[in-house]
C-alpha cells in the first residue's frame, strides 16, 4: 500500500502542518545535545515545509519521563540547536497542549516553526489517548509523520492525531525520511534484487523470533551471529561453557532450526572466546562451534568471518540487524567490524545494503561507514517489525496515494 507523500501535497501555504519528528537525542549532564543526528535528518521534510510556507508544528517525545514533567528531559534544547541548524528562529512552548500553546499555534506566520514539549510529559500520549490527540490536533489543516523510530508505537501522536486531522478532510503524508525508510526497508520484503542476504545478531533469539521466521521465507542467504549464536549452538547440542544463552528457548531454537533446514542458514563455525568480559582479558579463537568450560563467547572467530565475507560478496540485496559480538569493547570488535567493511565493498560493487538501526547503526559509525551503505535506518525496533512483516500504526495512520 502505497502512502502519501509531502510530494503530493501541492499546496499548503499558509496551512498549519502538526509534525511528528524524533528528537529523541542523547543529552549531558548540562542539558547539551551530543549527538544531534536525528535532527538533521529531518531537516530535508522541514526546509520542504519551510520553502512552502506553511506554519509548522513539530512534535516529539526525549526519553521515558512517564508521563510526568522533567526538565531534564525537556525538548528545549533541541530548539535552539535546531534553530542553529535551519539558520532561523524555532519557537518553543513549554508545554504540548493547552491554551498558551493554542496561542502560539494561532500566532505562527508561514514558514514559522514551533516545537511543543516533550509529548511524553502526558502518560496520555502512550495510551492513545483520543482526548489528549484531539488537543495535540486543535487548529491542525495537515499532518506529517517523519518520525520512523515510532512508527511502530501506536501512540496518541502516531496515530490518533493522524486519524483526527484526516477525519476533518485534511491529507496525513510521510516526511522524506519516513518515505526513504519505507522505500529501503519495502524493497527488502517486497521486491529485492537476489541473491537477498541477511545478517542477524545480537544477544536474543527471542528477539528475533518472528524476524527470523518471516526472512526464512524471504530470504536466499541468512548469516546469525552475536550471543543469540550459542542459544542455537547450545540447542544442537554443542557446549557454550559461560557465553550469554537463553536455556528457557532451547526449544524454540530447535524448532527454527528444523525450520531452517534446506536454507542457507549459517551459524558460526568458530569463536573468540575469552575468561572474563572485559578489555585486556586472555582471549582465544576456537577450532570450532564448542566453547571451553570457564570461557565466554564474544565475537565470531576468524574462520565464520571469512564465510560470512565470502557469502555477503555474492549478494544483491543486503539487511543487517544486530552486531556480531560485542563490539563497545574493540578487543571482541573484529567480526562485527570486518562484516561492515565486507557490506561497505558490497555497496560499492552495486548492491543495496539496508542497515537496521539500533546498534548495527552505532557500529557503521564506529566503523566510519554510514556513507559507504545504501541505507542506515533511524529505527532499531521499528526496522524489527518491518522486517517481521508487521503493520506499523503510524504508517497504517498516513493518508494512502
Amino acid at each position: 500500500m502505497v502512502k502519501l507523500s509531502l510530494t503530493d501535497l501541492k499546496d499548503f501555504y499558509g496551512k498549519t502542518v502538526f509534525v511528528r519528528m524524533d528528537y529523541n537525542v542523547p543529552l549531558d549532564d548540562a542539558g547539551k545535545i551530543t549527538d544531534d543526528k536525528r535532527i538533521k535528518a529531518t531537516l530535508p521534510t522541514l526546509e520542504y515545509l519551510i520553502k512552502g510556507g506553511a506554519k509548522i508544528v513539530l512534535a516529539s517525545h526525549l526519553g521515558r519521563p512517564k508521563g510526568k514533567r522533567d526538565p531534564k528531559q525537556s525538548l528545549k534544547p533541541c530548539a535552539e540547536g535546531l534553530a542553529k541548524l535551519i539558520n532561523q528562529p524555532v519557537a518553543f512552548a513549554d508545554d504540548c497542549i493547552g491554551a498558551g500553546v493554542a496561542k502560539l499555534v494561532a500566532g505562527l506566520q508561514a514558514g514559522q516553526v514551533l516545537l511543543l514539549e516533550n509529548l511524553r510529559f502526558y502518560a496520555e500520549e502512550e495510551k492513545n489517548d483520543a482526548g489528549f490527540a484531539a488537543k495535540l490536533a486543535t487548529g491542525m489543516d495537515i499532518y506529517v509523520n517523519d518520525a520512523f523510530g515510532t512508527a511502530h508505537r501506536a501512540h496518541a501522536s502516531t496515530a490518533a492525531v493522524a486519524e483526527l486531522i484526516k477525519q476533518r478532510g485534511g491529507k496525513a503524508a510521510a516526511g522524506f525520511l519516513m518515505e526513504k525508510e519505507l522505500k529501503y526497508l519495502g524493497g527488502v520484503v517486497s521486491n529485492p534484487a537476489r541473491p537477498l542476504l541477511c545478517i542477524l545478531g545480537g544477544a536474543k533469539v527471542s528477539d528475533k523470533i518472528k524476524v527470523i521466521e518471516n526472512l526464512l521465507n524471504l530470504a536466499d542467504v541468512i548469516l546469525i551471529g552475536g550471543a543469540m549464536a550459542y542459544t542455537f549452538r547450545k540447542a544442537q547440542g554443542y557446549n557454550v561453557g559461560l557465553s550469554l544463552c537463553e536455556n528457557d528457548k532451547l526449544d524454540l531454537a530447535k524448532s527454527l532450526l528444523e525450520k531452517a533446514k534446506g536454507k542457507k542458514f549459517f551459524l558460526p563455525d568458530d569463536q573468540l572466546e575469552t575468561t572474563e568480559f572485559k578489555a585486556g582479558a586472555p582471549t582465544r579463537n576456537t577450532t570450532g562451534p564448542t566453547i571451553a568450560e570457564g570461557w565466554e563467547g564474544v565475537d565470531i572467530g576468524a574462520k565464520t568471518i571469512e564465510t560470512y565475507k565470502t557469502e555477503i560478496a555474492k549478494a544483491k540485496t543486503i539487511v543487517w540487524n544486530g552486531p556480531m559480538g560485542v563490539f563497545e569493547i574493540p578487543d571482541f570488535s573484529k567480526g562485527t567490524f570486518e562484516v561492515a567493511k565486507a557490506v561497505a565493498q558490497a555497496t560499492k560493487n552495486g548492491a543495496t545494503t539496508v542497515i537496521g538501526g539500533g546498534d548495527s547503526a552505532k557500529a557503521v559509525k564506529q566503523a566510519g561507514l554510514v556513507k559507504e551503505m545504501s541505507f542506515v535506518s533511524t529505527g532499531g525496533g521499528a526496522s524489527l517489525e518491518f522486517l517481521e512483516g508487521k503493520p506499523l500504526p503510524g504508517v497504517a495512520a498516513l493518508s494512502d496515494k
